[in-house]
């Protein structure tokens, strides 16, 4: 736990990424206007769940006005935002104690579950640029290292699928050709297994391309890999 909350500290202290920091920081002042009597976060976003996870969570990075103002991941966006959508999946498999994740004082918990994201600040247009990418998986690989019971990684979108790979690269688990991407799929290696998923933005929940039993099959299957894996595997 005392790694963990290391780790935070490292992360919401970095400011690496200029283009980032700056977009955020404006973000911050200039607030969208249902938010305007509200304190932005307007620093990056640190991961979020229980230090004794078997489930990792990458997603693609905090939203200008959800993340970005509430300080949480996936946390902030509305009642129709990517928050709620992720969070009704991971409720219904016991992973998550609530079905929404709307403010830090909600009351949400994660049991056995840990979420984070491949970029720790809002990047304009929701693009960071590999350059980005890059910079921000050291602070994803030290995460990672202190959540020694992770077993399963979920990568929502292609970017966070390609986190979870990189991840195990830097553990000597590196898998060539590496495995497509697509939605709830997966792939096991030397004790870890990694699935694919649709990330939960509005632009593919909005569109039917991704449907709540859709992603709630992604967190049965999660339940059904650490229910099923021994405990205190070491690859």
């Amino acid at each position: 736990m005392a790694r963990l909350a290391s780790v935070r500290r490292e992360i919401i202290t970095c400011n690496q990424c200029a283009r980032l920091r700056t977009y955020c920081e404006r973000v911050a002042i200039e607030k969208k206007a249902a938010y305007r009597h509200e304190t932005y976060w307007g620093r990056p976003v640190p991961g979020f769940g229980d230090s004794h996870a078997r489930v990792l969570v990458i997603g693609l990075a905090p939203a200008a006005h959800g993340a970005n103002r509430t300080g949480r991941v996936f946390t902030g966006d509305g009642p129709l935002g990517s928050g709620d959508f992720l969070m009704r999946a991971m409720h219904a498999h016991g992973f998550a104690s609530i079905p929404t994740a709307r403010h830090t004082a909600d009351g949400l918990t994660l049991t056995d579950a840990f979420i984070a994201a491949a970029v720790r600040c809002a990047p304009p247009a929701n693009k960071p640029t590999p350059g980005e990418i890059a910079a921000c998986h050291p602070h994803l690989a030290a995460e990672m290292a202190a959540l020694p019971r992770v077993r399963v990684v979920i990568g929502l979108g292609r970017i966070g699928y390609d986190a979870a790979w990189r991840l195990l690269a830097g553990r000597g688990l590196v898998v060539r050709p590496r495995p497509p991407f697509g939605h709830d799929v997966a792939y096991e290696t030397r004790g870890f297994t990694v699935i694919g998923s649709y990330h939960p933005s509005r632009q593919n929940t909005n569109t039917g391309r991704l449907t709540p039993p859709m992603m709630e099959a992604v967190f049965a299957r999660a339940r059904r890999l650490v229910d099923g894996k021994a405990q205190g595997f070491q690859p």
